[in-house]
């Protein structure tokens, strides 16, 4: 990530603080799906990161783009996201994806769902089925059929934050394997949540009672909530890796 990307996902998050009171689970639908739409226009997309088109520009354009498809508050953080100077334009679809994993964050937190362990249960179920990470992290695909699949399987299982957090990535990969989207987007959550995030690498998926342990003995070592990010290598000869920060 480079210098600009970095202080620019700075300013974008900050936006996305400033508004908080606001956000709900539909300023996340919109953030994922405006994922899609510019990464479907090669040309908006180089545009919209072009640090040397002048940033009302690019906000005046992404207004125009999707001034009457979303919300007003989603609509302010995509001019400011746009707004700012990007390294390349997989950073500019990054960092709306961030906000809409942040936005879902938030959304949760007034449902109460736990979006960290549906998706670490939803994470040991595909590595359980690898024709089932086959066919979500299959480049070539119908999106919206991967999206249906997801929905399917979480039916009645999953949280509407954690099930649209999922669907939205399986649908824009961008070259990352379904593991690491999850891990991603675990870490994400957790710290839009204000908890330290612990990637724990092991060569096997943990169970749910091990993870309790693990996140139980991490909360008391560092006196702050622990979420689990779970990594699967089978590298790994026996026991964990953890990994703070």
């Amino acid at each position: 990530m480079g210098s600009a990307t970095t202080q620019a996902l700075a300013a974008s998050t900050q936006a996305l603080a400033a508004v908080t009171a606001s956000v709900d689970i539909d300023t996340a639908r919109e953030l994922f799906a405006t994922v899609r739409a510019i990464d479907s226009s090669r040309q908006l997309a180089a545009v919209l990161a072009d640090p040397a088109v002048d940033a009302s520009a690019k906000s005046k354009l992404a207004g125009a783009a999707f001034g009457t498809s979303v919300g007003a508050t989603t609509l302010g953080l995509l001019t400011t996201v746009v707004a700012q100077r990007w390294s390349s334009p997989n950073d500019l679809l990054g960092a709306i994806e961030e906000l809409g994993l942040r936005a879902a964050s938030i959304a949760s937190l007034r449902s109460g769902a736990d979006v960290e362990g549906e998706l670490f249960q939803f994470a040991r179920v595909v590595t359980a089925n690898p024709e089932l990470e086959l066919t979500l992290g299959a480049r070539i695909g119908d999106s919206a059929a991967k999206a249906a699949l997801v929905e399917k399987l979480l039916a009645g299982r999953a949280s509407v934050e954690t099930t649209l957090i999922v669907s939205s990535l399986v649908q824009q990969p961008r070259g990352r394997r379904v593991h690491q989207l999850l891990a991603d987007a675990s870490r994400i959550v957790a710290e839009q949540r204000g908890q330290i995030v612990a990637t724990v690498t092991t060569a096997a998926p943990m169970s749910a009672a091990q993870r309790e342990r693990l996140v139980a003995l991490l909360s008391t070592r560092y006196g702050r909530p622990v979420a689990v990010s779970a990594v699967i290598d089978p590298a790994v000869v026996g026991g964990l890796r953890v990994q703070i920060g």
